[in-house]
């Protein structure tokens, strides 16, 4: 009789982890906003004025509330999401946080608006140099159909109590956000837009969303500079390289696949030695020193693709293509050895040859390109190659394609270093699906 009481007990305390395992459910990031800063420094697109909505930077939010807009890749029943204080110097203080369906601006649609909790506490206070998670949030509006809120934007709101100090912000989302004035308080409840005046074209605090999905689905993560954070692509438009590439993936594998950017404007491989609050760099951290936080620790990765160097190859870089090979190698080997079963696909760098940018364009700048390119199409680092650099390369004049080169952010003359909406198409397309996606989904899922 013990023994049967004591197995009877073991299985009422093994009930919670069977009955997980039974749904067959996992964590996948279906957003990410790679996190630098501290706000203003980095390299912000078709950004607002915004002196009204933050007076001082060293105050950083007062008393305010955020309706940041994010596009999940995909959805499911639940929801959390993943706040840093990475770059901050003082602990920011955050409650209030829900999410809901986006109607138009800042306004949500009726009935979808969900409040977020903290280890069951209505707020949190993040340490500098912290993230935290939320508590899985049951999204209102899942009918279990997965294709259901596609299309739509998932609104993040919350409250920053007091003054949060240097602000951790991702500058380039070419995705309009929305902010509540200093010192209005409290408003992230709200469904519609009163609340919100000032709009921002970055997002600040928030760095990742996970969703609750089908276990077997699988995660590409986008990691690199401004090409693939989106420079020059259309504002709102979903159209940078990965937007392109996720599109195609859905198109053939449905929801069991996603695709998140990890890229940051101005990025390197390489540099800049050192980062922090204090002395910090309008690209951000290096590959290096971010890929923890930008790669390997969001929930589900079995593909990374990475496009980077061309900043390390600038006037602002100096670096050369044996400094960068080194980095490349030392980051694909991390990478593999935490996630086993991994896929990790290199890149091409795409031509910046005649950039109007004083720090690009160069003879130089373009030797160096040539030789990265030939050391990730022939050296056997990556598992698969993309060419970009063939799919927008004008063999007659050593750059971009003509039709490549116009601004579609500001309709403006473009630069000659970032593709516009269609360049990014090109690259997008000039996928091959086949070097993505592993034989079996043996990715890291986070717990």
């Amino acid at each position: 009789m013990p023994l049967v009481l004591a197995l009877l007990t073991l299985a009422a305390l093994l009930v919670p982890l069977t009955a997980s395992a039974q749904t067959g459910e996992t964590w996948i990031t279906a957003w990410a906003g790679s996190a630098h800063g501290p706000y203003p420094v980095g390299n912000p697109s078709a950004q607002p004025d915004l002196r009204f909505a933050f007076p001082d930077a060293q105050v950083g939010a007062r008393d305010q509330t955020f309706r940041l807009i994010v596009p999940p890749d995909i959805w499911g029943r639940q929801a959390r999401l993943r706040f840093s204080n990475a770059f901050g110097t003082r602990p920011v203080t955050i409650d209030g946080a829900h999410v809901g369906l986006q109607l138009g601006g800042p306004a949500l649609i009726p009935g979808t608006n969900a409040a977020a909790s903290f280890g069951g506490h209505p707020g949190v206070t993040i340490a500098p140099g912290d993230v935290v998670w939320s508590d899985p949030i049951d999204l209102p509006f899942w009918r279990g159909e997965p294709a259901a809120p596609v299309g739509r934007r998932l609104a993040v709101s919350f409250h920053v109590t007091g003054e949060s100090g240097p602000m951790t912000w991702h500058a380039k989302a070419l995705t309009t956000s929305y902010v509540g004035a200093p010192g209005a308080g409290a408003a992230g409840h709200l469904e519609d837009e009163s609340a919100f005046p000032f709009s921002t074209t970055s997002w600040y605090f928030l760095d990742a969303v996970d969703m609750r999905v089908p276990s077997g689905t699988r995660l590409i993560v986008a990691f690199g500079d401004s090409i693939t954070d989106g420079t020059a692509s259309t504002l709102n438009g979903e159209d940078r390289w990965p937007n392109v590439l996720a599109r195609r993936l859905h198109a053939i594998h449905g929801d069991s696949v996603a695709v998140v950017n990890a890229g940051i404007g101005g990025n390197q491989v390489t540099g800049p030695k050192s980062y922090s609050p204090r002395e910090p760099f309008a690209g951000g951290p290096s590959a290096r020193d971010r890929l923890e936080r930008d790669v390997l620790s969001l929930s589900g990765v079995s593909t990374v693709i990475w496009l980077e160097g061309i900043n390390d190859f600038s006037r602002n870089g100096n670096a050369t293509a044996d400094a960068v090979e080194t980095g490349m190698r030392e980051v694909v080997g991390r990478i593999r050895a935490r996630i086993p079963g991994v896929r990790v696909v290199g890149a091409t760098l795409t031509s910046a040859l005649g950039s109007s940018s004083p720090a690009h364009g160069f003879a130089g700048q373009d030797a160096e390109r040539k030789a990265l390119n030939d050391f990730v199409r022939a050296s056997g680092l990556f598992d698969g190659v993309i060419d970009f650099d063939g799919a927008t390369l004008d063999p007659r004049t050593g750059g971009l394609r003509a039709e490549f080169v116009p601004d579609s952010t500001t309709g403006g003359p473009g630069d000659r270093l970032h593709p516009n909406r269609a360049g990014y198409l090109a690259m997008g397309q000039a996928i091959d699906l086949g070097t993505l996606m592993p034989t079996a989904a043996t990715g890291r899922n986070s717990p």
